[in-house]
């Protein structure tokens, strides 16, 4: 496949336009808007306060180049003021309680946060008169793990074990209930809204600092030479770096923008299969990168569950939008501890570099 120029595509498309991110202030959200800062966006963010003093929105100051509102989205009123004083052109829904783990002590939260929120935002675009393009950002989680070899595809049946993935797979049933009902695509030309649904793997990169994550968790241990505590070492996953997704939400949108009826649609975004790998596989290559450290596993027999096998059909994103990953899981995990080694000198400098890098990707 012709490598596709990223960064000067999203330029022509975002550049000048006005872009609402919901959880600007969360690890994958803060990403997206150093990417739409380089390309020329105008962007309003919308989110909780960020958690930690490292997070990722303070260390690249975005509160300095893009509107930063601090509120709830379950905050119906505020939300949707807020958005329709923006008159956006885009809008990244990423805003949810995204923790498996935490799903178990606050379920009621997690399925408000993931589906009445997502609710709150598409009730409120009915009210805009205007054209808009919005992406909204579920989980690869949404879909009825059996846990077979087989990836899933994006017409396969959703459902979900833990809260999380269940609250994400109502989003889902959310979303498409409103694009039936109020942004139908054969009504097009009437509401001028075109909206679709982003299914991710299991995200690694720089600046993610989430209790429960593996990637948090071995650049703790590391950075205080402790042993990295396994819980789940044969589990295998679709890891991909944040990057990867993130390009592909902006190229969504960016073919939205030709084709705001044919691309309203749901599409995954993972690694290919070939390169799903496993936790200690993860772990393993994280300390050869690292440059030293061990890890355990750890048996918890108070554990929640969660799943051992989860893999992505990336087809569809790969023929219908032209994209494709760019980093295997090795160079992905390069990347990661690499921003994690240099982030205290300068963080926007390295974050800038990598997507810069990442832009200009030669296979």
């Amino acid at each position: 496949m012709e490598v596709m120029d990223l960064k000067k595509l999203f330029k022509e498309t975002y550049k000048d336009k006005k872009v609402f991110v919901t959880g600007h202030t969360g690890f994958k959200g803060a990403w997206l808007c150093q990417i739409l800062k380089l390309a020329g966006a105008h962007i309003k963010g919308y989110a909780l306060e960020p958690e930690h003093e490292n997070d990722l929105y303070n260390l690249l100051n975005i509160r300095e180049y893009a509107t930063s509102v601090i509120g709830n989205i379950m905050d119906e009123v505020k939300f949707k003021e807020e958005i329709l004083n923006f008159q956006p052109d885009f809008i990244f829904h990423l805003a949810a309680q995204p923790l498996v783990r935490l799903s178990y002590e606050i379920p009621v939260e997690t399925f408000a946060v993931n589906s009445i929120g997502t609710a709150n935002l598409l009730n409120a675009i009915r009210s805009l008169d205007k054209t808009c393009n919005l992406i909204l950002i579920t989980t690869d989680k949404v879909y009825e793990n059996k846990e077979w070899v087989y990836p899933y595809r994006e017409n396969d049946r959703l459902g979900g074990y833990d809260p999380y993935s269940a609250s994400k797979a109502c989003a889902e049933i959310v979303i498409n209930s409103f694009r039936q009902s109020f942004f139908n695509p054969k009504d097009y030309h009437k509401h001028k809204k075109s909206i679709a649904s982003t299914r991710a793997g299991n995200v690694i990169g720089g600046g993610d600092w989430s209790k429960d994550r593996i990637i948090p968790d071995i650049v703790r241990a590391l950075q205080k030479e402790e042993p990295i505590k396994v819980r789940n070492p044969r589990a295998v996953r679709p890891w991909q770096h944040v990057l990867e997704p993130l390009t592909g939400y902006l190229l969504l949108g960016a073919r939205m923008l030709e084709n705001p009826v044919k691309f309203a649609d749901s599409f995954n975004f993972g690694p290919f299969i070939e390169d799903t790998r496993t936790v200690q596989d993860l772990v393993e290559i994280a300390i050869s990168k690292w440059g030293k450290g061990i890890f355990e596993h750890v048996e918890l027999s108070d554990a929640p569950h969660e799943a051992g096998l989860l893999k992505l059909d990336i087809n569809k994103a790969i023929s219908e939008l032209g994209w494709q990953p760019r980093l295997n899981a090795e160079k992905a995990i390069e990347y990661t501890i690499e921003w994690y080694r240099q982030f205290g000198t300068n963080p926007e400098e390295i974050t800038e570099r990598q997507i810069n890098s990442y832009l200009a990707w030669k296979n």
